[in-house]
């Protein structure tokens, strides 16, 4: 390209010398129009002058070099115009921007026009020349001429001068255009055409085409460039490019920041209803022009969205709050009270869980479809303030059938109420109520029924006050999962609610209703069920004969229905074996054959688990004496508080849990004063998570180190040391206090084995009963009963025999031997001679029976007296 347009000015220069020298002296008219068509051509075919014209600044460029190439060429002017007309150059800078004084159809259509018009300067003769681009469009014109005086004489007298202007036209075009391509060339970076065009298209098709704004301004504050998107984003004109910043009509903060050339990130600017981004650079940090550029983003429905997404998270973590936080107990009220902690203040000023009373002794409710209305118990209620007016907690709030508690219990289908003023429904209830909750400033509601399983609990009511926005749809559907979650938890509590009644039911079935009378030992007792299930904790007391008293507390493995049964079984077993009479240690050799056996009856079934070991503790205290005889198998040993308030935990040999079997068990004897307490107790009192059995003992040892406490009075202060916040186990304690019998409340006597002391054995004994003053019956009924008893016992005994007489509530008659014999009550024959004697104490005795001795027997006989 460089060389063809040397090549060409080269052409025109000695064509339009020729052309004068040929025609100087015939035609001087001529050679003024070839002066000025050389001067025309030569600047409109100079290379660059297409892409000046399209430049920003037309005339600053081209203004210097028509007035070098007008002086140079011996013309009187060069003109350079756009396709309109409107000068760009002119010798007078006045006319600059003035419309050109001539013809210029012909020259757009792509010829050179020739005429001789009166002008600026007078006049002149004029050559009119198109610019083409390189693609042969006319992208403007250039004009040159000279005034019709100097066409005269100029010729002849000035050729060497028009030679000389020649030579220095073609040195200037040849020197601009190797120029203007090597900054062409610095500029594209030796980029070609094609890729020159296809770069301009693709930047104008991706300006366009981006939902972001572009606005570069130039140093001069006008703007030079913006896209469609900045177009429709700041409401600016189609051509905006050249106006000024400032006489745009932007917001003033806006026009600020873009003509300022401050650097700017992600500044939010409002323009009308919109919100927008702005990031603004200057163009010239790395030698660019001076300027700025700035990117415009609406962030207007980001902020939507981004609204829309803030609501839709708290939301979720409102149900994964409510997941974490509601179910934590099987209590029904506590996870009511858990439902409405979290919906308010998150999702509702206040919130109240109202269920039906069924529900909470675990029934389901029995609802009565056309009904009236519905009555429910309120058992949670939460909110901002404690002054409102709803109904309190524990209160049984009937709701009218048009309420919408009544209607969405009743109908198990959640009830909106937006504008709580404008609803007269719900008002049917109470209007004096209602009103109250009016002007406390309550102002919409939502009621969700709590179903599970296809069982209506209640209802939970959201409230929402004037202070937040009223409910809408999309709160139904978050309040109905809140319910939902709650329900589930709630039903779970209501059975869970119901299997414990039904096993504490069970287990206090099979648990001592009343302590049997007696005047041994003043007893108290506390039973306290796990609160998280039943377990085989038990207790019992047991009248003895000889005024004694059994106590008995035990602890069967493991938690259930199946342990509760276990437990009555082993409770039933240890009252029987206590009928024999027989020691501690050997009643408990019994009961671990027993709880073997039911251990392996239980491992024989598929569906229940084996019980696996039972813990027990057997005391017999004899008042008469103050002895008390223990054994244990696998519990904690007792707690014995003596009279001045001294604690001891006796050593009683421990043997192994029941159900172990092997092993035999020893039994231990304790000597306790009158006013001593016996305190027996379960692992549960003293065991617990987050203490060791240790530290049980020794808390127990510390509360029980008090004199003169009731039994009653015992056990509340061992329940209040002791019984932990969250009990994971039952709990049995049994507190017993001495009583004995004074010494003219027992008479005994010891005789030898002789036929002829029975008569003095009766003397001695009637004698004794005449003192305690007894009736003649009494004393008849005695006589003959201890006479049968004292000749059973020489006839079928040696050694020395003992007698003794009780007064309690009973009169007791004992009579030992030597001889582990036991006798048999039968009936007698008609010929036999003995057999009678038994027969006749069995009917003249309110009881009867034969307990074992180390040293032999004691047969004993109970007789009532009358007026005790």
């Amino acid at each position: 390209m460089f060389v063809l347009q040397v090549l060409i000015v080269v052409l025109l220069v000695v064509a339009a010398v020729a052309t004068l020298l040929l025609q100087s002296r015939s035609d001087r008219f001529q050679a003024a129009r070839d002066r000025s068509l050389a001067a025309a051509e030569a600047f409109a075919y100079s290379p660059g002058l297409a892409n000046t014209l399209r430049g920003p600044s037309p005339s600053a460029v081209l203004q210097p070099r028509t007035e070098a190439a007008r002086k140079r060429g011996g013309v009187d002017f060069i003109v350079v115009m756009n396709r309109q007309g409107i000068r760009y150059t002119h010798p007078r800078p006045e006319e600059i921007g003035k419309k050109f004084v001539g013809t210029i159809g012909p020259s757009l259509a792509g010829r050179i026009t020739t005429e001789t018009v009166h002008g600026p300067l007078g006049e002149e003769v004029q050559v009119v020349v198109p610019v083409f681009d390189a693609h042969g469009a006319v992208v403007g014109l250039v004009s040159a001429g000279m005034k019709a005086s100097n066409v005269s004489s100029a010729v002849d007298r000035q050729l060497p001068v028009v030679l000389g202007a020649g030579a220095a036209a073609l040195a200037l075009t040849t020197a601009g255009t190797a120029l203007v391509s090597r900054r062409l060339r610095r500029q594209t970076h030796g980029l070609g055409p094609d890729e020159m065009t296809r770069m301009y298209e693709h930047h104008d098709a991706v300006l366009h085409a981006v939902r972001e704004g572009v606005v570069i301004v130039g140093g001069d504050g006008r703007v030079l460039l913006s896209n469609d998107e900045a177009r429709r984003l700041l409401d600016l004109p189609p051509d905006v490019e050249g106006h000024r910043v400032s006489a745009l009509g932007l917001d003033p903060r806006m026009a600020e920041l873009l003509s300022s050339r401050r650097v700017a990130t992600d500044e939010l600017l409002p323009v009308g209803d919109r919100l927008l981004a702005v990031n603004n650079r200057p163009t010239d940090r790395r030698g660019g022009p001076r300027g700025s550029v700035a990117t415009l983003r609406d962030s207007t429905e980001l902020r939507a969205l981004a609204g829309k997404a803030e609501v839709a998270r708290s939301r979720l973590n409102l149900l994964y709050n409510a997941s974490m936080a509601i179910g934590t107990t099987l209590d029904i009220k506590r996870t009511a009270e858990e439902l409405v902690y979290v919906a308010a203040p998150q999702f509702t000023d206040y919130a109240t869980v109202d269920l039906a009373d069924p529900v909470l002794r675990g029934e389901e409710p029995h609802v009565r479809v056309g009904s009236d209305g519905a009555q429910l118990r309120r058992v949670a209620l939460h909110g901002v303030r404690d002054d409102n007016p709803l109904h309190g907690e524990g209160e049984l709030v009937a709701f009218a059938a048009p309420t919408p508690q009544a209607n969405g219990f009743m109908s198990g289908q959640p009830v909106l109420v937006p504008d709580l003023r404008a609803a007269e429904g719900w008002r049917t209830q109470d209007v004096e109520h209602s009103q109250a909750i009016l002007d406390y400033g309550f102002r919409s509601l939502i009621t969700v029924p709590l179903k599970a399983r296809g069982v209506l609990m209640g209802i939970v009511n959201f409230w929402r006050t004037s202070d937040s926005e009223p409910f809408e749809d999309d709160d139904l559907s978050l309040a109905e999962e809140l319910a939902a979650r709650a329900s589930v938890c709630i039903d779970n509590a209501r059975r869970f609610t119901r299997e414990h009644a039904m096993a504490v039911t069970l287990q206090h079935s099979l648990l001592p209703r009343a302590l049997p009378s007696q005047d041994a030992l003043d007893i108290a007792y506390r039973y306290l069920p796990a609160q998280a299930g039943v377990g085989g904790d038990w207790f019992d007391v047991i009248s003895l004969p000889g005024a004694r008293v059994a106590l008995v507390v035990g602890d069967v493995v493991g938690h259930g229905l199946h342990a509760a049964a276990t437990m009555g079984r082993l409770r039933t077993a240890v009252q029987n074996f206590s009928a024999l009479d027989l020691p501690p240690d050997e009643l408990l050799g019994h009961l671990d054959e027993l709880v073997g056996r039911i251990d392996q009856e239980t491992a024989d079934e598929d569906s229940e688990a084996a019980v696996v070991g039972a813990a027990c503790l057997f005391a017999i205290y004899d008042p008469a004496t103050g002895a008390c005889q223990l054994a244990r198998a696998g519990h904690p040993p007792p707690a014995v508080v003596l009279p001045d308030g001294t604690v001891e935990f006796p050593d009683v040999p421990v043997g192994p849990p029941l159900g172990v079997g092997g092993h035999p068990y020893k039994a231990a004897e304790l000597h306790l004063p009158a006013g001593s307490t016996l305190v027996l107790y379960t692992d549960g009192l003293i065991e617990d998570r987050a203490r060791d059995i240790e530290t049980g003992l020794e808390i127990l040892r510390s509360t029980l180190a008090h004199a003169g406490r009731t039994p009653q009075e015992t056990c509340d202060a061992v329940l209040d040391s002791l019984l932990p916040a969250r009990q994971s186990d039952d709990i049995a304690l049994l507190v017993a206090r001495t009583r004995v019998l004074d010494a003219d409340q027992i008479a005994s006597w010891e005789l030898p084995c002789d036929p002829t002391v029975v008569s003095r054995a009766r003397a001695a004994a009637t004698r004794q009963l005449t003192q305690w003053g007894m009736d003649e019956e009494t004393v008849f009924t005695t006589e003959l009963i201890l006479s049968e008893l004292v000749t059973n016992a020489i006839r079928h005994a040696c050694g020395p025999i003992g007698v003794r007489l009780l007064r309690d509530r009973n009169l007791i008659c004992e009579v030992s031997d030597t001889s582990s014999t036991s006798p048999h009550l039968r009936y007698a024959a008609v010929e036999d001679e003995g057999g009678r004697g038994l027969f006749l104490v069995a009917q003249l005795a309110e009881r009867w029976g034969t307990r074992y001795t180390p040293e032999g027997k004691v047969i004993w006989a109970e007789l009532p007296i009358p007026g005790a």
